[in-house]
């Protein structure tokens, strides 16, 4: 399964200013070097946890054949929009007759095909994602990732642990979502 982010989360603003203020930084000068290591720690946050943290869309290629196909990203909040791929890449909307959505208790949702399609696979937009935004994300998965990023700011010389802070994958173990094969 393919899995494409269609539009990141807005990272920045409250987010930015909290690492700021944990490492004691007034200046502007670094905003964009700063920014980047909170998008990376945004990142591995959901590489460990299985969830993205903030709300984005993404596309998943699921495959033409019957039965439920479990989608990657989690937790799914929509589906945004369906469309057939043709043998030739050209896109077809698929209207929602045609497939059927499962959200499942912990997060993760299935795809099913309700009717024969032709082409070499559909392309599933979704609205993924814990938190609208930062100020709405849980305070351990914001603590960890702030906590990260200020962990590869002040090892961006190589001279410190290359190991994250224990601190991070604490705060992050209750929101760990583990799948199997």
């Amino acid at each position: 399964m393919q899995r494409t982010i269609v539009q990141p989360p807005v990272i920045g603003g409250a987010a930015l200013a909290e690492l700021k203020h944990w490492l004691g930084i007034s200046r502007p000068d670094e905003d964009t070097a700063l920014t980047r290591l909170l998008e990376t720690s945004l990142a591995l946050c959901e590489a460990f946890t299985g969830q993205v943290p903030l709300h984005q869309t993404v596309e998943e290629i699921i495959p033409i054949a019957s039965g439920w196909h479990e989608l990657v990203s989690r937790p799914v909040q929509a589906l945004v929009a369906a469309a057939v791929i043709g043998a030739d890449g050209s896109r077809t909307v698929l209207e929602e007759p045609g497939y059927a959505l499962e959200l499942r208790a912990a997060g993760p949702a299935c795809v099913r095909l309700l009717q024969p399609l032709e082409g070499r696979g559909v392309a599933v937009q979704l609205r993924v994602g814990i938190a609208q935004d930062w100020a709405v994300l849980p305070a351990p998965l914001g603590q960890g990732i702030i906590r990260l990023a200020a962990h590869h700011y002040r090892n961006r010389d190589g001279m410190g642990s290359a190991l994250p802070p224990a601190s991070v994958t604490a705060l992050w173990r209750p929101w760990r979502q583990v799948r199997l094969g």
